[in-house]
């Protein structure tokens, strides 16, 4: 009886840690709407040097240093992370100048879509074979994507910019063999030495403003509200399966809905509606048709 138990109680713990994960990533704007008076460059500047002295304390506590050797002395490695590095801070560039500009809504049908991409570049790049559910999903959301091209007068940049970002940045840390906060703190000792050259280069050319005690208080928060998230999600993916996980990643993109429409008064209704119902309806044949393809060798 201790295994059942023990079992049920890993999957509570990690159910919760996997809806603080997505539900913290939902309520970003909350936080980063506070850096409205800041440019979205900047932003992400000091995102990235708060970042890394944030997980640098973690592997401190942790004692978590004996991957770096290694890391450091392998340049296809540090060639793997510099390409994912590049497109994270593309996507966090992305992210928060859409919700600092009004554009909330437009982030949220990235994120919804983000699966549905996940599949065409696991097509592309890892000759994966969709399923004919797979297929029709991706149809759907591709016309529900033209019709808001068609709605908008444009093509739906940010929203794509922000699937296809992410989505790639995936596919290089499904490739990459370092783990969560390993991954990260790379990444981050990357990236953090050139924004610090570049916000030292702004503030003194005076391209970048000084600013007030809370503002830089914010700047050093960023470090914390970037970490814990992928922290609390690692151990969370480790204790569900990734068909639970692959439902709860709805949480993120359905908060930024709510928070767009009743909090920040974004228009969603008529035409625009109509555009997202394509997209749920992509993503419900999508999740139907991963149900109906895991119970069947259960059932078999």
């Amino acid at each position: 009886m201790a295994t059942p138990v023990r079992g049920g109680r890993l999957m509570r713990r990690g159910l919760a840690f996997g809806i603080l994960a997505y539900g913290l990533w939902g309520l970003f704007p909350l936080f980063f709407r506070q850096l409205q008076h800041v440019g979205a460059l900047e932003v992400v500047l000091h995102r990235m040097v708060w970042s890394l002295a944030f997980v640098l304390l973690v592997l401190a506590a942790l004692r978590r240093w004996t991957w770096l050797k290694e890391a450091w002395r392998s340049p296809r490695l540090l060639a793997i992370f510099a390409a994912s590095s590049a497109l994270l801070a593309a996507n966090w560039l992305t992210y928060i100048w859409a919700v600092n500009n009004d554009h909330v809504l437009d982030a949220s049908l990235g994120y919804f879509i983000l699966p549905l991409v996940n599949v065409a570049l696991g097509f592309v790049f890892l000759h994966e074979r969709p399923r004919r559910g797979q297929w029709t999903a991706f149809g759907i959301a591709a016309a529900g994507v033209l019709w808001l091209a068609l709605l908008t007068g444009h093509v739906p940049w940010i929203a794509l910019a922000l699937a296809l970002s992410f989505g790639m940045y995936g596919l290089i840390r499904k490739l990459a063999p370092l783990g969560a906060l390993e991954g990260m703190s790379l990444e981050t000792m990357l990236l953090a030495p050139l924004a610090a050259l570049v916000l030292l280069w702004g503030h003194q050319g005076g391209s970048m403003p000084g600013h007030d005690t809370h503002t830089w208080l914010l700047f050093v928060l960023c470090g914390p509200v970037t970490a814990i998230p992928l922290l609390l999600f690692s151990a969370g993916a480790r204790r569900l399966p990734l068909s639970t996980m692959g439902m709860l990643q709805y949480l993120t993109p359905t908060i930024l809905l709510l928070l767009g429409t009743l909090l920040y008064g974004e228009p969603f209704s008529g035409p625009r509606l109509t555009g997202f119902a394509l997209i749920w309806t992509a993503l419900l044949l999508y999740s139907v048709d991963g149900w109906r393809h895991r119970i069947r060798p259960a059932t078999a």
